[in-house]
């Protein structure tokens, strides 16, 4: 992967980020109707098929690095348990105070209580959304859907790269079945940047001329806004629910109910990126704010919205109030990055420390190299 390629990655990973928090930030209890306009474009749940295309990309990147199913599914698993485990607990806290302060900030809806084994049990085997079990909201963290979505896009991934025969088939299936239809029609963005990747891999991508490639970067953008405008995910939201005999997509398939939609955003992405990778930028100005930034983009996501109800539920009508929650929510995911995201290789190395000691004793830790 080119640095080019590699930054403008990060730059994606920053806007989508706060795009996401922006769209959260922007509901009427936080702040009234000042920044409908968000709302109604919906463009956090697009955000969220931008991140799915790219941890595609960068997922599959990764298995050609780690080469092996064990290195790939310990290089996964501790980049989502680093994060996930203090954001369940962070959760915890803070929806256990905000809900004894004002229990009004808490809505149905926007925020599920739950027995304490049930939420860390379903937090920690990211099965909230799998349909093989009940969809649950981890309190009021109701972006971590797309965490579940995205772990059941590893294993699947993981599977099918380094199993052979009937095992792989055999166990391809079984999660199918545990994850079901929900996760299963968002992968295919998923996998859109997993080709993309193996586009960039091979040079394919590179070898377009640089018209080309300008026009796959601005097209990619100018096209999903063309769908916008044009009210394209209405359109097909409403098919799909009309397909469904229902009133809203969502009440069949819950998060996926943009799904025909949230396909066409992979394209959109995917023809961006590549049109990037064939201009192959050699600078991007700010690189290393952006490069900060894009480490804590993990953090800001699964932190921000316990952070904005708890900000709701104990700021005062003060001025300033909205710039107040908005910052607010970031600085807790900055703080939390400081702590957890970024020193994810210490964090591994001292998991392969335990893992020596249990497996091989703890004299083995003690031998020479």
């Amino acid at each position: 992967m080119s640095r080019g390629v590699s930054i403008w990655l990060d730059v994606l990973r920053v806007v989508a980020t706060f795009v996401v928090v922006l769209s959260h930030w922007a509901y009427p209890r936080f702040t009234g109707t000042n920044y409908a306009f968000l709302r109604d474009w919906n463009v956090g749940s697009d955000a969220v098929i931008l991140f799915f295309v790219m941890s595609g990309c960068v997922i599959a990147y990764a298995a050609d690095r780690d080469q092996t199913a064990g290195q790939f599914a310990f290089n996964r698993m501790t980049r989502l348990m680093t994060v996930m485990v203090p954001a369940l607990i962070l959760t915890l806290a803070f929806d256990a105070i905000g809900t004894r302060i004002d229990s009004n900030a808490y809505p149905h809806g926007f925020y599920q209580e739950l027995p304490l084994g049930e939420f860390l049990l379903r937090g920690l085997s990211f099965s909230n959304e799998w349909s093989a079990f009940e969809r649950v909201r981890l309190g009021t963290n109701g972006p971590l859907w797309s965490l579940s979505y995205e772990a059941a896009y590893y294993a699947l991934f993981g599977i099918a790269l380094f199993m052979k025969g009937a095992a792989r088939i055999a166990l391809l299936l079984a999660v199918c079945l545990v994850v079901g239809v929900n996760v299963l029609i968002l992968m295919p963005a998923w996998l859109l940047g997993v080709a993309l990747w193996r586009r960039l891999r091979n040079g394919n991508a590179l070898s377009l001329s640089r018209p080309t490639g300008w026009a796959l970067a601005i097209g990619g953008p100018a096209l999903y806004l063309f769908g916008q405008i044009a009210g394209l995910p209405e359109l097909l939201a409403a098919q799909t629910a009309t397909a469904l005999d229902v009133a809203d997509a969502r009440m069949v398939l819950g998060f996926s109910d943009e799904f025909l939609w949230n396909g066409l955003i992979g394209l959109c992405a995917v023809a961006h990126v590549a049109g990037v990778a064939v201009l192959n930028p050699k600078t991007v100005p700010a690189t290393k704010a952006i490069r900060w930034l894009a480490g804590a983009t993990f953090s800001i996501y699964v932190t921000h919205y316990p952070a904005l109800h708890l900000l709701d539920a104990t700021l005062p009508e003060i001025w300033a109030r909205d710039l107040v929650l908005l910052l607010g929510a970031v600085v807790v995911g900055l703080v939390f990055a400081h702590f957890f995201e970024r020193p994810v290789t210490q964090f591994r190395t001292w998991f392969k420390r335990v893992l020596g000691t249990v497996v091989l004793g703890p004299k083995a830790l003690r031998r020479p190299s």
